[in-house]
């Protein structure tokens, strides 16, 4: 290094220091404008420079004062212009640092660890730097210097790592052993089931000590407060959730969350958050307390421990088999509870034979017996003292039996007993409050159909707590249930000729009305539905099911698309979207439409999309056809860019080398705020007969009121329809 450069090199590091004490002494007042902002982002990438630079020239300090290097004049020169560029160099990079720090999310205990020690490097480095050639800087001070610098350089390298990656990004492989899954009975859906995918995939930049979008989602307070942009979901609409609409951008969208280069979620996790979002979040709920056919408890199941269950240890011996062979009958049957297990289950059959002595001839087999199943048969009370010989019962079903409960004390000596079904007798909640108390062992009640009222089971819940009492719904007309929406039977709707329209439900008796005119229907004015409807042109149902007793349903809504001309061949001229390949030109003309749903299988299959050129389709018609409309089923969210096409050009011919202009439609553009839909732009013009069809879709360019102004929008297509 020339002594002209290297003066000019020790002047900028002199201004740096000046300006990196005046950025620390006025850090609370200095706003860093937008066109500085790109230097301070470049501080990930330049810090790596100075690492290796003082690494090094640390390491060479440490020798510098040994015989055989302090008398080299080319170390010594070499060391010094080293020293000097990694010192500049870390100044340098800690101004980027402190102009990035000044952005949103960007605080806590750790960026104060990373800063300091980052600040401490460099002064150091420049301590070391100017006192280098002090008569008092001698071998043992440079040695300490080195070290300490070193120290120094490790620490803001570690806080830099946690800041970028999260705590305990190197060694967490090692030092954090596999947690074991929680058994299923024990989950909380929040703790064990979506907070692990907020923890792998969104905590790193989203945690008190990295404020990315002021949101944070290490705790549940801070994850209900939400970010800068707003809350993060809406309970109960996943699609109107901020949370769900990140996660679901394209890749390629800036917005898109985890970011490009993370770790991102896969289908089973996006799926769950969005049935967790749908459910109306209950932090404290658990998995089990979900409907065993609920989806997010399915989906749970597959990643919990299964319930742990004790394997049952009897201590009778299995009864003889012949015994048990003998006991079969047409209305008696007796099997095993489980393959090589000694306890025996037992149904009785048919009211008109059933008599208590039916219940005495299994006396041989009353130790072996624990479920014994008397459902709808005239069990009287005096047969409970028989009943009470099966010594060994632990389920017992008197479900609509003769039963009134004056004598259930009879069972309280069964000491394994742990169900009892007594739905549909005439049990009284004065005789349950008086006797229920003392069994000992049961668990569950079933008290569903009788005539003990809401209250006297909430009664009787709160007495035996350790007793669950299942009352089932009783319908008193104070609370109506609210119908479910009609469905379609329609295998499509899509048509290529007039078809019937086909509207079901599954409750009977519910009458359903509609409307075509794009109305809401209603329960006096909109035609019955009678299964005389013909379908010949585009058209949108609108339906509601009404029945008496029950609160009319919401509307469903049914688009019903006609395509006369479905082409021989179809082909794309230029590529499609990375992300919306779907099955290429084809999935054009398949007849299956996509969704909003991105958890569906339509949302990644049946979408094409174009955003950097135009989407140029030919279709091919062997035979000539006479078209006079070409319509395209599309997506519109203007809040992630995805918007109608600019311009829609049709063309047609005899030929693909002689095709002519048929028409130019422009749609119309979506306003800032507008709610997202599926539409259809329609492409009319004077009847033409062709053999070739091109349709050419140009992305629009997004707006100036846009996040995304001046960049082409992202245009979705999933059908295309002729005529």
């Amino acid at each position: 290094m020339t002594k002209k450069v290297k003066s000019l090199a020790e002047q900028a590091l002199f201004a740096s220091a000046i300006f990196i004490l005046f950025l620390l002494l006025f850090e609370s007042k200095i706003v860093v404008p937008t066109w500085v902002q790109p230097l301070g982002r470049m501080h990930p990438l330049f810090l790596h420079f100075p690492i290796v630079i003082l690494l090094l020239a640390m390491a060479m300090e440490l020798f510098r004062f040994n015989a055989s290097y302090a008398a080299n004049e080319f170390y010594r020169g070499f060391l010094s212009n080293l020293l000097l560029v990694g010192v500049l160099s870390a100044g340098i990079t800690v101004i980027m640092g402190l102009f990035l720090s000044k952005e949103d999310g960007y605080s806590g205990e750790v960026l104060q660890w990373h800063k300091w020690s980052g600040v401490g490097l460099f002064y150091l480095s420049c301590l070391i730097y100017w006192s280098r050639n002090r008569d008092w800087y001698q071998a043992t001070v440079a040695r300490s210097g080195a070290i300490l610098a070193v120290v120094f350089l490790i620490g803001a390298g570690h806080y830099g790592a946690v800041l970028t990656h999260g705590d305990n990004f190197i060694t967490g492989p090692i030092s954090n052993p596999t947690v074991e899954p929680v058994a299923l009975d024990q989950a909380l859906v929040f703790d064990h089931v979506i907070q692990p995918i907020f923890q792998q995939k969104c905590i790193s930049c989203h945690n008190p000590e990295k404020l990315k979008g002021e949101l944070n989602m290490a705790d549940v307070d801070a994850l209900l407060k939400g970010g800068k942009s707003g809350k993060l979901f809406k309970a109960g609409f996943p699609d109107q959730s901020l949370l769900l609409q990140r996660i679901h951008l394209p890749l390629e969208e800036k917005k898109h969350m985890p970011p490009t280069g993370k770790t991102q979620l896969t289908a089973d996790e996006m799926t769950l958050l969005a049935l967790w979002v749908k459910s109306k979040p209950d932090f404290k709920k658990k998995v089990i307390d979900l409907p065993p056919t609920d989806s997010l408890r399915r989906i749970a199941a597959t990643l919990l421990k299964p319930a742990e269950q004790q394997e049952a240890v009897y201590e009778f011996d299995a009864a003889d088999e012949e015994t048990v062979q003998k006991l079969n009958n047409d209305y008696r049957t007796i099997a095993p509870l489980a393959r090589e297990s000694p306890a025996l289950a037992v149904n009785l059959y048919n009211r008109n034979t059933y008599s208590v002595d039916k219940l005495k001839e299994l006396s041989d087999i009353k130790q072996q017996v624990v479920s014994l199943s008397l459902n709808k048969l005239p069990v009287k009370d005096a047969d409970l003292k028989t009943i009470a010989q099966f010594e060994n019962l632990q389920k017992l079903d008197l479900n609509f039996t003769d039963i009134t409960g004056k004598d259930l004390n009879e069972l309280a000596a069964l000491k394994h007993l742990n169900t009892l079904t007594l739905s549909g007798t005439k049990v009284t909640y004065a005789d349950l409050q008086k006797q229920i108390g003392d069994f000992k062992s049961l668990k569950t009640v079933s008290l569903w159909e009788t005539k003990l009222s809401v209250s006297e089971i909430q009664q009787l819940q709160k007495a035996n707590r350790n007793i669950a009492f299942i009352a089932g719904f009783k319908d008193d007309g104070k609370d109506p249930i609210t119908l479910n929406p009609p469905q379609i039977k329609n295998s499509s709707t899509i048509f290529d000729k007039p078809t019937a329209l086909q509207l079901k439900h599954p409750i009977k008796g519910v009458q359903i009305r509609f409307t075509t005119d794009g109305t809401e229907p209603d329960s006096i004015h909109s035609p019955v539905f009678n299964n005389q409807t013909v379908l010949t042109d585009m058209t949108t149902i609108k339906a509601r099911a009404f029945k008496d007793g029950w609160f009319g349903s919401s509307t469903a809504t049914f688009d019903f698309y006609k395509s006369a001309y479905k082409p021989d061949s179809v082909n794309l001229l230029l590529p499609l979207n990375r992300v919306h390949q779907a099955e290429g030109a084809k999935s054009l003309f398949d007849y299956k439409l996509g969704t909003f749903n991105a958890n569906s299988p339509a949302w990644a299959n049946n979408w094409t999309g174009v955003r950097n050129n135009d989407m140029v389709l030919v279709a091919e018609y062997k035979k000539p056809v006479t078209v006079s409309s070409v319509a395209l089923r599309i997506m519109v969210e203007e809040a992630t860019g995805i918007f109608p096409p600019g311009t829609v050009e049709i063309w047609g011919g005899d030929s693909r080398e002689q095709m002519k202009l048929l028409t130019t439609v422009r749609p119309k553009m979506p306003v800032k705020g507008e709610p997202h839909e599926l539409k259809t732009v329609s492409c009319p013009f004077k009847p033409q007969t062709v053999a070739y069809l091109k349709v050419v879709a140009k992305p629009c360019t997004l707006p100036e009121w846009h996040g995304g102004k001046g960049k082409p929008g992202l245009v979705l297509v999933d059908e295309m329809f002729v005529n």
